[in-house]
């Protein structure tokens, strides 16, 4: 019988397949991966180097400022976004950190770094057709043939959705319990590749990361269009673990992380989205001279952002950015500052 024990010596990660004659598998160092790819290897945790955060607007768009630091991608480009809005929130996630640095909890951060780097090198039809390929294996479309309790709980829980988007996008999108999977019309594909082909290159990263997470580009237009919200959206995707937790119950470790982790990412990429828009994203300019300061208000929330606030937590998504000990009930000046490039990543 064959065992399988994974060892790490002398920095180098060996896999060792024993059988018991004792022949061993080849012991050599493993190749290290692409520069691009570790680039975007998760990160261990960091402490907090910086105080304040603020931003600025530059020729390319709007930039974020930890202290007197420029914020820069894992590529080494300077961290620029389109919008205001999104730099507010982006600013946020990082002012949220507190001794350490978790960037695996800023998925709008990481967001933009996807946007900017493009590490993947893909066009905006490539990310198109990303997003279009999961209506072949969409969750709501996919059916199970047993046991009958099921089949009824996403028969009235999913055959909505579906109608819903049949009606709004005037297709056809049906069900099936084949293990090929649906049979999507010709022009359903059509209208909805049209669709997503009137959103720019930024927004496309964020509908694209959301459909990867619901695994679902129906319950990912639902979301976008305000539909469902991002509870709604989660339970959805997530109907037949649902089902099965209630039947034989529920780890608390694994099952109410792995939960509020999906919601922070589909919240996070719905949100990134709707602030990478034209229509949704808040524009503003600097006002001139060295000596001035952009206020950011505590402004009424926008209503598309009500659909996100609660997977996101709303502390971290006001239209400002608290430094420490500022009231957030009060105006925040963020001042312009002469900045170095420091790459901060």
């Amino acid at each position: 019988m064959w065992r399988s024990c994974l060892r790490l010596r002398g920095g180098g990660r060996h896999l060792l397949n024993c059988p018991r004659g004792g022949l061993t598998a080849s012991r050599g160092p493993v190749p290290k991966p692409p520069a691009h790819a570790r680039a975007y290897a998760p990160p261990a945790e960091r402490k907090r180097f910086y105080q304040n955060v603020s931003i600025t607007q530059g020729e390319a768009g709007f930039e974020i400022n930890l202290d007197h630091r420029k914020l820069r991608t894992p590529q080494a480009k300077l961290f620029t976004v389109p919008s205001e809005a999104l730099a507010v929130a982006v600013a946020t996630e990082w002012d949220s950190q507190q001794d350490t640095i978790k960037t695996y909890t800023m998925h709008l951060t990481t967001l933009c770094n996807t946007s900017l780097d493009n590490p993947t090198q893909r066009d905006k039809d490539q990310l198109i057709w990303a997003a279009a390929k999961f209506l072949d294996t969409d969750t709501v479309c996919c059916r199970v043939e047993e046991p009958e309790t099921l089949v009824e709980l996403q028969r009235n829980e999913w055959d909505p959705v579906i109608g819903w988007a049949e009606r709004r996008y005037g297709v056809k999108i049906g069900s099936s319990t084949s293990i090929m999977g649906p049979s999507i019309p010709a022009r359903t594909r059509e209208v909805l590749v049209s669709h997503l082909a009137s959103y720019n290159t930024w927004a496309l990263q964020g509908i694209e990361f959301v459909v990867s997470q619901l695994k679902s580009m129906v319950l990912t237009l639902g979301l976008i269009d305000l539909h469902l919200t991002v509870e709604q959206a989660v339970l959805l995707s997530r109907l037949e673990e649902a089902f099965q937790i209630q039947k034989w119950g529920n780890v608390e470790w694994a099952h109410d992380y792995e939960l509020q982790d999906l919601r922070a990412r589909t919240a996070a990429g719905a949100l990134f989205v709707h602030l990478c828009s034209e229509s949704s994203a808040v524009k503003h300019k600097l006002p001139q001279g060295a000596d001035s300061g952009w206020p950011v208000g505590r402004d009424p929330e926008p209503a598309f952002l009500t659909p996100f606030l609660p997977a996101l937590g709303r502390a971290h998504l006001v239209h400002q950015v608290c430094a420490p000990g500022v009231d957030p009930g009060h105006q925040l000046v963020l001042p312009i500052v002469d900045l170095q490039e420091v790459d901060v990543m």
